[in-house]
């Protein structure tokens, strides 16, 4: 496989890398999520979701860990399902991530859009058809800001971060003024019994959790562009799992502390409420502000992750040249930038939230993250001696426990989802098989032929 970096530049430091992650891992997720999950468990309990959340990403992140270190390359997942499942299977599966990657980051990218046009909502009366065009316009507007150069890109992470971070700990600390025991840890008698229904209901509400601590990877998208990756790439993997499990767990506690959980399970703007509850309407909208913030940050994180797989696979020939083309004096990947920039666009008018949450967790859930943890564990057995620049912690544990998180949590979804990641996956193989495995037997042919 050809080395898919050598016209970027390594301009991310840690810090700047920790932030990229934070901001993509953070966004809109938590603030839309958390009716859901607390109406999934059906109380405070829901706190359980939020720690089974973390947990997996510890255990996948540690798997991202051990790939992003061995092999610091712009593609991410596409670089690793090639490198640890060898030629043939290898180069199917990336061709598979990237066939998902082109209908799956759209939708994330859609997600956060839509979830920004649906909080103004609070600040200003918006018909459906003005929520569209606020969603298309933020699409558009951070695909202009992401236009530079990769050093400008670490700076401006960084100040994004700042305010993510500061609007968390002004949630938190701002909870410990009127916090009732009674509403944050009054459970049911039922609350904990281990029954189908519980289950369901845990699965359901982490598969929201872990859409909010979708992120802590992106550092691997980028991994042509990190400095020192053997190093940064895990420390920033397990800095940004760490730090944003902390904030998000004291969100929760501090949101079930301040309302009853059935008031917080039927808003549609939890921290906008939470905020009006502690002092009044007006702190509420300046609250509010500060969370379109944060949405549009890590859609900005998102986008610049994203618009590198498509980069790599085209720079290897697995996917169209055009996708290659680097900017002359910006040096990012500026057609994978806007292709994404213009699909986001056009999904983000089409779909609603709810239904892009699911579609994104279930679609990757085979290809990318069972399909890396069961490459780890391929790797290891095949080729035990291979240099390792980091190594995961109780191997084989994080990577097997994860596969079983995975799977719990797909076969937890609405079966329409299952069924629809299923067509997408058999449809990317049925294309692969017919025609880019053929066509590139037929360029190999003419190539020997040549020589």
């Amino acid at each position: 496989m050809a080395e898919t970096t050598s016209t970027l530049e390594r301009g991310l430091s840690l810090t700047q890398a920790s932030a990229i992650n934070m901001i993509d891992m953070v966004g809109i997720g938590p603030f839309v999520t958390i009716p859901f999950i607390v109406g999934a468990m059906k109380g405070p309990q829901c706190v359980l979701a939020w720690l089974l959340g973390a947990f997996l990403a510890f255990l996948d992140g540690s798997v991202w860990a051990e790939l992003g270190a061995k092999w610091p390359m712009a593609g991410g997942s596409y670089v690793f399902l090639q490198k640890i499942y060898g030629n043939k299977f290898g180069k199917m599966m990336s061709f598979l991530l990237v066939w998902q990657t082109i209908i799956q980051a759209p939708l994330v990218v859609a997600s956060a859009a839509i979830g920004f046009s649906q909080y103004l909502t609070y600040l200003v009366t918006l018909t459906p058809i003005q929520q569209k065009i606020v969603s298309g316009a933020l699409v558009v507007l951070v695909t202009i800001l992401l236009y530079r150069n990769i050093k400008s890109i670490g700076k401006i992470s960084v100040l994004l971060w700042i305010i993510t971070g500061g609007t968390f700990l002004w949630l938190i600390g701002s909870g410990f003024r009127h916090f009732n025991p009674h509403w944050a840890f009054s459970f049911s008698k039922d609350a904990f019994d281990l029954t189908p229904i519980f289950f369901v209901g845990l699965g359901q509400a982490s598969l929201k959790t872990v859409y909010s601590y979708l992120g802590y990877y992106n550092v691997c998208h980028l991994g042509g562009e990190i400095k020192k990756p053997e190093v940064n790439i895990p420390r920033s993997i397990f800095l940004s799992v760490a730090g944003i499990a902390v904030l998000y767990l004291g969100m929760q506690i501090m949101i079930l502390g301040a309302m009853p959980w059935q008031k917080i399970a039927g808003s549609d703007f939890v921290i906008s409420a939470y905020f009006q509850e502690l002092y009044n309407p007006f702190v509420a909208k300046i609250a509010t502000g500060l969370i379109l913030i944060i949405a549009s940050s890590s859609l900005f994180a998102v986008m610049l992750g994203y618009s590198r797989i498509p980069y790599a696979a085209a720079t290897d020939g697995n996917f169209f040249k055009i996708f290659a083309k680097v900017h002359p004096t910006k040096n990012f990947p500026y057609v994978s930038l806007l292709f994404l920039g213009g699909a986001g666009f056009i999904f983000s008018l089409l779909f609603k939230m709810k239904e892009v949450i699911t579609a994104i967790i279930t679609m990757r859930i085979i290809v990318q993250f069972v399909g890396q943890s069961a490459g780890v564990l391929y790797w290891h057995w095949k080729k035990p001696t291979d240099e390792r620049p980091y190594k995961m912690w109780l191997f084989p544990l994080p990577a097997v426990i994860g596969i079983i998180i995975w799977l719990f949590i797909l076969f937890t979804s609405p079966w329409i989802y299952i069924a629809a990641a299923a067509g997408i996956i058999l449809a990317g193989i049925v294309i692969y098989l017919t025609i880019i495995e053929p066509q590139k037997a037929k360029m190999l042919a003419e190539a020997e032929r040549t020589v």
